[in-house]
């Protein structure tokens, strides 16, 4: 396998905005390497999706012993970068988010997405604690032979104060203090509309992650827009366990099996998913 020095680098080298890094999340192993498989070239974890089939909900009540075991899994099987969303960096100082993001790129992942919120009280942290976490871990990168790339999110949007002008405000405000000091990508969570996000990339000039969502414009007019990264987010997932519901609902009240047989994979196809690429994609 490759080193993950060298999936760093790559992974850093597709947010030079050259294009749209348009980066699947995934939430175990198999969901990876589907992801992979079908050609994208660098895959993240999907807090939400993954805390969720680990038996958790979304935020940091999992012991993060678990989540950097799956982490690690995913990996392995990878040949393609790994990105790992760490929520909040499950640490109560910048110390302690920097000791537990170093497990997590000891796990394999090249890159982190971070948020700026405290999920159990959805509200904002002060805009100096985040910026104190972020800058510990640009100086935790500097000391690593992994250049992990940083992904800096804000909740502003979601969470400030004011109108939703004010709150774009706040998130331009809070995506210029991280980019500053040294994230390699922000990240303003609940960016849809084209106005705001060309707002958004006129205010920063710097790569920026939207997520898909209802009403996101297409890839095509994201990258004219002057966004270099969008990712799935949760969305696989729900579209999945939608799938599986209606797969169910149709077994139970109908007692036909097409929404489970048609467009399935094989039983090989599966088994395959577990085992380690060896090379990248053809």
């Amino acid at each position: 396998m490759r080193s993950q020095a060298t999936k760093a680098d790559e992974f850093r080298r597709l947010h030079d905005r050259k294009d749209v890094l348009v980066l699947p999340n995934a939430w175990d192993v198999p969901s990876a390497r589907v992801f992979e498989d079908e050609g994208f070239p660098a895959v993240a974890t999907s807090s939400a999706g993954m805390l969720v089939s680990l038996g958790y909900p979304d935020g940091e009540e999992i012991p993060v012993e678990e989540l950097v075991s799956a982490i690690a899994k995913m990996a392995r099987v990878l040949w393609v970068p790994l990105s790992a969303d760490v929520v909040g960096g499950f640490g109560d100082t910048p110390e302690g988010v920097a000791r537990s993001v170093k497990v997590f790129i000891g796990a394999g992942a090249v890159g982190i997405n971070i948020e700026d919120f405290v999920h159990a009280a959805k509200k904002l942290l002060p805009v100096e604690k985040q910026v104190a976490r972020l800058k510990a871990l640009v100086k935790l990168r500097e000391s690593l032979k992994v250049p992990f790339v940083i992904n800096a999110r804000t909740d502003a949007l979601r969470f400030g104060a004011g109108d939703e002008d004010s709150k774009l405000e706040e998130a331009i405000r809070r995506a210029e203090a991280y980019r500053d000091l040294g994230a390699d990508c922000v990240y303003p969570m609940g960016l849809v509309d084209a106005a705001s996000i060309s707002r958004f990339a006129k205010a920063l000039d710097f790569p920026f992650n939207v997520m898909v969502r209802k009403g996101l414009p297409s890839v095509p007019e994201l990258k004219r827009l002057g966004v270099a990264r969008v990712s799935f987010g949760p969305s696989a997932s729900y579209a999945t366990m939608g799938l599986l519901r209606r797969a169910s609902r149709e077994v139970r009240e109908k007692g036909t099996y097409g929404s489970l047989v048609d467009g399935a994979i094989t039983f090989d196809e599966l088994n395959a998913l577990a085992v380690p690429r060896k090379t990248g994609q053809a």
